[in-house]
């Protein structure tokens, strides 16, 4: 077994790191303490043995699922799955349940209990809606093949629902549920007194918060940050993520936290200031930032997600989605604007070689205005496809969270293959 312990205090105490630790998808379990234990998956599981089974906080996804199950067994054999606790719905931290809810029925014992926030369902009732939506925003961000269900069908669903706190009691064990909106509106962190001990879900993921996904929906920074703040007066000793090393100590986890909430706070407080001043959101992304010092940090990089996604995410929930630019309220089809534009350049090729000229400056913001104008004009030109392939290529290079990547990525590969 693994002392993730102290490979979290080399991190947190050098301050820098060449790993990604949020990204160690091994599958192996570590006990971090007497009947404690942690898979490191795609989500973390972390499971609790009790009097009268063990208590798993997070399931994993369905590729990760069966493992974790066998991490586990490998830990306790023969105890049964007494209950499963959702941190939120995502579906990398409740596809794996199916494996749990077969092992259960493989060993003969009663059906799983599952716990989660009442807007849980909502979550799943969503994503069936929007399967076609969500298959085709992964397959973007993660160059996953679009495939099947995005919601397992044998994910199982929350048996005991709750709207703001829960107190269990499992085989001698109290465990404490708490709701708050963060990442998501269905999120709960759990307090274990025993261990002073917090399951964090997706509150803190080793990387910059993820409040500003662009591809999904609301995310809510100022109750995150307040999360972060009630987490931190527990005074943890234990702090275990869902993606990620598991922390301890209550001055480190302090820090931590209150770092994570500062930065949001900043965030919020920054952007609703020029809101109120009546500035426009395109102005905001530019002028809003974070303290360099606060994202050199190794549990604050912004290799996922971003601040200025954030901004635009406390834009949306704040001030709806008209941007402050009239134009843009009802707006001219992207195709007529393209082809307007590029006909003043002196056509779509022309218009995409100055993109070119541009982007070899450095100013790959408006170099791909540029682009996309001259390939609406023309979406079949091979030569305009090729520059944007190659513009895109280069800008992906140039980022650091893997949303832009991901976007920026999708969009090379895509005009790549019609230059051909």
């Amino acid at each position: 077994m693994a002392d993730l312990f102290a490979l979290s205090d080399k991190i947190l105490q050098s301050e820098h790191t060449d790993e990604r630790p949020f990204n160690r998808v091994n599958h192996q379990l570590s006990e971090l303490d007497d009947n404690l234990s942690f898979v490191e998956a795609f989500s973390n599981s972390v499971n609790f043995s009790t009097d009268d089974g063990l208590v798993i906080v997070d399931t994993s996804s369905v590729r990760g699922g069966q493992l974790v199950v066998d991490a586990i067994r490998s830990w306790r054999p023969k105890e049964r799955f007494n209950s499963l606790i959702y941190t939120h719905g995502h579906v990398d931290h409740v596809g794996g349940s199916g494996a749990f809810i077969a092992e259960a029925k493989r060993a003969g014992t009663p059906s799983l209990e599952i716990y989660g926030h009442d807007n849980v369902q909502h979550r799943f009732d969503r994503y069936n809606l929007t399967n076609g939506y969500n298959q085709v925003i992964n397959a973007r961000q993660f160059g996953t093949p679009m495939a099947g269900q995005f919601l397992p069908a044998d994910a199982g669903q929350v048996t005991t629902s709750y709207s703001s706190y829960l107190n269990l009691q499992q085989g001698g064990l109290m465990m404490e549920l708490y709701h708050a909106k963060g990442e998501t509106d269905d999120h709960t962190w759990v307090w274990v007194p025993k261990y002073k001990a917090i399951c964090a879900g997706d509150f803190f993921i080793w990387n910059f918060p993820n409040a500003g996904n662009p591809q999904k929906v609301q995310r809510y920074p100022v109750e995150w940050a307040a999360a972060m703040r009630a987490m931190a007066a527990k005074e943890p000793e234990y702090f275990l993520p869902a993606h990620g090393l598991p922390i301890r100590g209550a001055k480190q986890i302090n820090e931590v936290l209150n770092n994570c909430a500062l930065v949001l706070e900043k965030l919020v407080s920054d952007t609703l200031t020029l809101m109120n001043q009546g500035a426009r959101r395109n102005d905001l992304v530019h002028s809003v930032k974070v303290d360099p010092a606060l994202l050199a940090k190794p549990y604050l990089r912004p290799l996922y997600d971003e601040p200025e996604f954030v901004v635009n995410n406390i834009w949306r929930l704040y001030g709806g989605w008209y941007d402050g630019n009239p134009a843009h309220l009802k707006p001219a089809t992207e195709v007529a604007l393209g082809m307007e534009i590029s006909a003043l350049a002196g056509g779509p090729q022309k218009l995409a070689l100055r993109a070119q000229e541009i982007a070899e400056t450095g100013d790959f913001r408006l170099a791909c205005h540029l682009i996309e104008h001259a390939l609406n004009a023309d979406p079949d030109n091979k030569q305009v496809n090729a520059i944007r392939g190659e513009i895109y290529q280069a800008r992906v290079a140039r980022e650091t969270s893997l949303m832009s990547k991901g976007i920026f990525g999708h969009a090379a590969r895509e005009s790549i293959k019609h230059s051909e």
